[in-house]
């Protein structure tokens, strides 16, 4: 257990929120742990929020794990993988299980959910619920992307496939503008292209144009940056960013770094955009 101890200690806990969001993150980097020594990231890369989060350090939590492919396979299955994560739990005293989902169609993504079956008493967490985390594989992805190795040093010192900055950029803005989550906003979205805009990463259109074509949103994969800054900011007038920031509260530390939200806060972020030559 004086693994786990030491992954808890990066974190300062008040709350149970922190505590959960903590815990949640711990298992995150757990179950990388053990996708590496099943062999995945010969196959595959990390994308999305929680990539950002571990590997290129978002002021926010995450709760999804998020994988694609490096070539289109569409027999990948993820059953293979299932046991060097359940061991690598177990070596550290922590029982789970993963059940793979069913899909009802078919479609590019392969998904499964590990959850905790009993309470890990040696690091406090009585208190907490069990924790279910989704994983889910891309297995038909546009392409068009770079890759980092990023080193991770805990559970122990390991590598893993990353999207390079300006394609997790680019997929972030895809799911931005054309996720459908009908009436419902998401304000993880909007948190994350602050964040890219704050840290003047460059967006690969390139990429976001692959990627958009792809889902049938652009007849051809090419968009210009005046087409793109236009579309973002037609979706930017229909989000209501009260309810983006009341999404996004419990995945932060500080509420002070919302405070500003407003339909033209992020219609000024939009001119602010780096664009990858």
């Amino acid at each position: 257990m004086e693994v786990l101890n030491k992954m808890l200690d990066r974190y300062t806990i008040v709350t149970d929120a922190d505590l959960f969001n903590a815990t949640r993150e711990i298992m995150q980097e757990i179950t990388l742990a053990g996708l590496y020594r099943g062999g995945f990231f010969n196959k595959a890369a990390f994308y999305g929020g929680t990539c950002l989060r571990i590997f290129y350090g978002l002021d926010r939590f995450s709760e999804d794990l998020d994988f694609s492919l490096l070539q289109s396979d569409c027999d990948f299955k993820l059953e293979p993988y299932f046991n060097s994560v359940i061991s690598e739990f177990a070596s550290l005293g922590i029982e789970v299980e993963i059940l793979q989902k069913q899909k009802s169609r078919i479609t590019n993504i392969e998904s499964a959910f590990l959850k905790q079956t009993k309470t890990v008493y040696s690091l406090n967490f009585q208190s907490q619920k069990n924790i279910k985390i989704k994983f889910e594989v891309d297995i038909n992805p546009p392409q068009g992307f770079d890759v980092e190795n990023k080193l991770l040093l805990q559970p122990f010192s390991f590598y893993v496939n990353c999207f390079s900055l300006s394609d997790l950029y680019a997929g972030k803005m895809h799911a931005l503008l054309f996720r459908a989550w009908k009436s419902r906003v998401k304000g993880r979205d909007w948190f994350d292209f602050e964040w890219y805009v704050r840290n003047n990463v460059e967006l690969n259109l390139s990429h976001f144009a692959e990627r958009a074509f792809q889902s049938n949103h652009l007849s051809e994969a090419t968009i210009s940056r005046n087409d793109f800054i236009k579309l973002l900011k037609t979706k930017i007038e229909t989000v209501d960013f009260k309810n983006a920031a009341a999404e996004v509260q419990v995945f932060i530390k500080k509420p002070s770094d919302i405070e500003l939200w407003s339909k033209d806060y992020f219609l000024q972020l939009t001119e602010m955009i780096r664009f990858k030559s």
